[in-house]
């Protein structure tokens, strides 16, 4: 190896230019080469109205004389080549601007960064790491998500949990501490709030401006890379918030980078992001491009992750501009196809989840079919409905009755999760239980029948942490979770349901397995609005696999209610909010409940039930299975689901 082939290629060059250079990781940043007895590091930038750029750290005193970058082509890529081992050091590009101006700017490609509120980034190579968890990929190779049941539960690492003096849980810690609880508690993934390196702890990641770099607040990348390996290996996907939209403004971030705006629009009207204070990215610009899909690539490939939920893509498919109604951004939907295409063809089983509050058409379509390519969408429409809806005192439920009902409209146009997030509990919105109007035991049963009626609904689903707590407190990033809680008996009895109806409904094929076709809902009754009780089916792709489900809304108990049922025979619930182990008043119904040939809620037969107040109810059919005797002969008996099973 010489010097001269740690440049990069004329070709390298122009895709990194026309928008296809997609590892471009692996040519920008401080990279280590060694040659026999040589060690060397390189550093490159993209900085193409810089007069001039020097290489500064504590390595050379912050003197860059003697340390310049040499621009090696007319769009403005800078290299230098160190003769020295330079792992661990710190750095900043100095870049000297068109006007003269001095800026010190953290490397945009570096791996690692000075923990907050230091700035410059790390010399840091991330070398192979010994991941264990083939069994997890291959998994994930035979596995369809649509059909497959999902409980992405939310994290912010830095208040989930903390040590007595109030210092962050490091990600080994979390992995120590984290995996188990989220086994425990029946989720199947975790999503973390961003861990890209940014300076403010209250912008949660939000505001980045290391995007290949992984936040030092809670440990290495390698620490990261153990967390995910663990999590994995205990079945657990791995999910990233992530935010190519727009970036922080920090004076040594991706801002006037060159001391021109070459992230960013060069358009104030269309840079400013004047909602978070941010610039939005130029995504018609190949060199972003390559930046954003890298980045992408990146995570997916270093650190294993399986999934992205992209953070505001309504602020990517449409300008910011409001005065005239929306415009749709033609750079921001192209990107967003081009980065969907190149990730699925990178890993076809990656999990790209759009956060879109519009009503933009096709998001989770392919793109050679004219979508936007994502898997899923968030279902932001519910989510505002339903808790408009439970906020709604329930003796006026009856007046907004179409706030549950409407999202059968549309359930099926997209594929959709269903969003409790961080975003419901905080400035001043209120926790989830402390939204539900009423008394204490009022709170808790109507927290009980809205996450019932959450996993009963079509789409995957997506839970804040701090839910399963019953926590009063809206959500404090400051603290931890309220976990003294769990001291007393009505939360822990609502700890206990949550940890009941997920395991329930991950074993309930009925509810996951046709979630984003119409042919795995289907309505009972849909117009009680003056009793704001709600029945339907759910259906999976086997003819026997259906679950009737019932909501009451109310406070009222209706001792015997009469519901359309799809099938004659036995019936049994398997499921109630009401018991007394979840913090309810026990009305059950404990027997076998029998359909009679009367016609009800345009289905052919009915049955009479209990129904408890605020109750989220589960009843199967009694399913019969074939039982061969040690004759030969076969006798047929009645499969019921026992409480203990449930």
């Amino acid at each position: 190896m010489t010097v001269n082939t740690l440049f990069p290629t004329d070709y390298q060059l122009h895709l990194f230019h026309e928008g296809s250079f997609f590892q471009s990781h692996q040519l920008f940043g401080a990279h280590i080469f060694k040659d026999s007895d040589k060690v060397y590091t390189r550093f490159c930038v993209w900085a193409p109205n810089a007069v001039k750029v020097r290489l500064t750290g504590n390595f050379n005193n912050w003197n860059g004389e003697g340390y310049e970058l040499q621009k090696v082509n007319d769009e403005g890529v800078w290299i230098v080549v160190i003769n020295q081992n330079l792992e661990g050091c710190i750095y900043k590009y100095e870049i000297i601007t068109s006007t003269g101006e001095k800026l010190l700017k953290a490397d945009p490609f570096a791996f690692f960064s000075e923990l907050r509120p230091h700035t410059a980034s790390i010399v840091y190579s991330l070398k192979e790491y010994d991941w264990q968890d083939s069994h997890w990929l291959s998994r994930k190779e035979k596995k369809n998500v649509l059909s497959d049941p999902a409980i992405i539960y939310e994290v912010h690492a830095g208040s989930w949990k903390k040590k007595e003096d109030g210092s962050y849980l490091t990600y080994k810690e979390l992995a120590a501490e984290l995996i188990p609880y989220v086994i425990e508690h029946g989720f199947t993934h975790i999503e973390l709030l961003p861990l890209i390196e940014h300076p403010l702890d209250a912008s949660w990641g939000y505001q980045g401006t290391g995007y290949f770099s992984l936040t030092s607040r809670y440990g290495t990348p390698d620490d990261f890379r153990y967390f995910v390996d663990q999590c994995h290996q205990q079945g657990i996907g791995v999910i990233l918030d992530w935010v190519p939209g727009h970036f922080c403004k920090d004076a040594h971030g991706l801002y006037r980078f060159d001391g021109t705006h070459i992230y960013s629009y060069s358009t104030e009207y269309d840079r400013e992001n004047a909602v978070w204070g941010t610039a939005n990215f130029d995504l018609g610009k190949g060199e972003v491009q390559s930046f954003l899909i890298s980045n992408a690539l990146f995570w997916i490939d270093y650190f294993h992750i399986d999934g992205f939920r992209m953070d505001a893509v309504a602020n990517i498919i449409y300008w910011p501009d409001t005065t005239y109604g929306k415009r749709e951004n033609p750079f921001g939907i192209n990107f967003l196809k081009k980065l969907n295409k190149e990730v699925h063809d990178f890993d076809p089983h990656f999990l790209m989840i759009g956060e879109d509050s519009t009503e933009y058409p096709q998001v989770t379509a392919p793109v050679h079919y004219g979508g936007l390519g994502f898997d899923y969408k968030w279902n932001m429409g519910w989510m505002n409905d339903m808790l408009t809806y439970m906020e709604t005192p329930p003796y006026f439920r009856s007046k907004v009755h179409s706030k549950v009902t409407f999202s059968l409209l549309y359930a099926f146009s997209e594929n959709f999760m269903l969003p409790f997030s961080h975003d419901e509990v905080v400035h001043g919105k209120k926790s989830l239980l402390d939204k539900m109007p009423g008394e204490y035991w009022e709170k808790f049963a109507q927290l009980r029948l809205l996450l019932g009626y959450m996993f009963a609904h079509p789409g995957k689903k997506l839970l804040f942490m701090g839910f399963e707590l019953g926590q009063f407190a809206e959500w404090k990033d400051k603290e931890q979770l309220d976990w003294n809680l769990l001291d007393y008996d009505m939360h822990r009895k609502l700890n206990s349901y949550v940890k009941v109806l997920t395991k329930l409904y991950k074993r309930s094929k009925a509810l996951y397995e046709l979630d984003h076709l119409q042919e795995g809902f289907e309505w009972i009754d849909v117009n009680n609005s003056s009793q704001s009780v709600f029945s339907f089916i759910r259906k999976g792709k086997k003819e026997e696999d259906i679950l009737i489900i019932v909501c009451n809304f109310t406070g009222v108990e209706y001792p015997i209610y009469k519901i359309g049922a799809p099938k004659a025979g036995e019936y049994r619930e398997i499921f109630n909010s009401d018991y007394l182990e979840f913090g309810g008043a026990g009305l059950m119904n404990k027997k076998t409940i029998l359909a009679s040939e009367e016609p009800y809620h345009g289905q052919p037969f009915s049955f009479e039930i209990t129904i408890p107040p605020f109750g989220f109810q589960i009843i199967r059919p009694v399913k019969k299975r074939k039982e061969r005797k040690g004759n030969g002969k076969e006798k047929v008996r009645s499969h019921a689901v026992s409480r203990r099973e449930r």
